[in-house]
């Protein structure tokens, strides 16, 4: 089996790998997967603010472990604008196109500085937030019954979580805090995705899923 690194861009991100997806690769036998959080500046980590560190850190890894599946989990909502073909990507009209063309484009530009087949660019559609509402078992302990009314409410909204959409005022993240003004990303963000499981997210967000599964594939074969 081969080990997994996933480049974040935050520590949200980061304890959602340790928490939630650890536990399920190992159930499927794998038992090292890292979370990175990708450097901003000299000392500095933590945030997608620029292409130019992301494609640094992930050339260097797939450098310095040849047979190491690497890959990304940042989010589409507020992406950096100097990803490899954003403007051509942006034309596409649907938001999953968009992400598919990006994630093309990043694999394309850094393959052409070192070529892997165990390097796998994902993008989270639109943000991580989004997988917060897989389920309303993430808020039914924790918090009153009027938390989770409004949770189930958006859940009711959208054929799958994945599909909340980005407006500033309106993307996942933003409905958390318009339900929850004291939410704190890192601590609560990693509760309520624990209390939702591993599972559950990955039985109604079929983007993350099939990102998953493609990681369990390459790293077993």
């Amino acid at each position: 089996m081969r080990r997994i690194y996933l480049v974040v861009e935050g520590q949200t991100e980061q304890e959602f790998v340790r928490e939630v997806l650890m536990p399920y690769f190992r159930q499927h036998e794998i038992y090292d997967v890292r979370a990175i959080l990708l450097e901003t500046s000299e000392g500095h980590k933590g945030g997608f603010v620029s292409y130019a560190h992301l494609k640094k850190l992930v050339i260097r890894l797939l450098k310095e472990e040849p047979d190491v599946v690497v890959s990304t989990l940042v989010d589409f909502f507020r992406i950096p604008t100097n990803l490899p073909g954003y403007n051509d990507c942006m034309k596409i009209t649907a938001t999953p196109g968009k992400i598919d063309c990006l994630q093309k484009r990043i694999s394309e530009d850094i393959g052409q500085t070192i070529e892997s087949a165990l390097f796998i660019p994902y993008i989270q559609q639109y943000e991580f937030e989004s997988l917060l509402f897989a389920s309303g078992n993430g808020v039914a302990y924790g918090y009153d019954a009027k938390v989770l009314e409004k949770v189930l409410a958006i859940i009711n909204q959208f054929p799958n979580p994945e599909d909340i959409n980005s407006h500033p005022a309106t993307a996942p993240s933003k409905r958390l805090l318009d339900i929850l003004p004291d939410y704190q990303k890192v601590v609560d963000g990693n509760i309520i995705a624990l209390e939702i499981g591993a599972e559950s997210i990955l039985e109604k967000c079929p983007r993350f899923r099939a990102w998953i599964e493609s990681l369990l594939s390459t790293a077993k074969n």
